[in-house]
């Protein structure tokens, strides 16, 4: 098989498994949801290690690993710290990852992140009670992990994708935040699993290049 015809082939998987999880939704089957939630992201699992198998590749597989056990666990309600612990580590992953490629600081990258999670933190602390101290380690973690995707764009051939996904992962993490300790949002789990899986996608896009900048 071409590997052409791998990615179309798993492309294919993605998207079924996408289907298969909205209509779980929809219809409030958690069995299809646990057996479908987790697919896409493995998919790109294996499109990356099967594209390259350098240093990064398997940091981002690595991300990709654990957010595909983080979607398993938060099918579970008594399981969401241990789902939240894995996509922190995810989210560490992916930091490595970026700053593998590039360091620089770019500091004014970071500010509208500061800003904007700043502005969701605000409004989700009053709900988090005995979660204070994971979801606020969280929320710094996954904002690192933006500004870090944000700084490589410049100094590293084809970031711009990640960038991208970083922020859309974000904001359905954010999504999931405001509606699980701030107030309910109608269907916003529909708009948390597409921004979501469009995120990991755009994380594990990749261009080879010339050599990324270093400090």
């Amino acid at each position: 098989m071409t590997t052409s015809a791998k990615a179309r082939g798993l492309a294919f998987a993605a998207v079924l498994a996408i289907a298969g999880y909205l209509v779980g939704l929809w219809q409030d089957w958690p069995a299809l949801r646990l057996a479908t939630k987790p697919v896409p992201v493995l998919c790109l699992l294996v499109w990356v290690l099967a594209r390259d198998r350098d240093r990064y590749a398997r940091l981002i597989g690595a991300g990709l690993a654990l957010s595909a056990l983080g979607d398993v666990l938060l099918e579970f309600p008594g399981l969401f710290l241990a789902g939240l612990g894995a996509f922190l580590c995810a989210h560490i992953s992916y930091t490595v990852a970026f700053l593998q490629q590039s360091a620089r600081p770019h500091l004014w990258r970071a500010l509208p992140f500061l800003v904007w999670l700043g502005l969701a933190y605000v409004q989700m602390r009053p709900g988090l009670d005995g979660m204070m101290v994971p979801v606020t380690l969280y929320v710094l973690v996954i904002g690192i992990m933006m500004w870090r995707a944000a700084a490589r764009v410049g100094d590293v051939p084809g970031a711009l994708p990640a960038a991208i996904g970083a922020v859309l992962f974000g904001l359905s993490d954010m999504l999931i935040g405001l509606d699980r300790f701030h107030a309910p949002i109608s269907g916003v789990r529909y708009a948390i699993g597409v921004l979501y899986w469009a995120g990991q996608a755009g994380i594990s896009q990749r261009r080879l290049g010339p050599t990324p900048v270093r400090p």
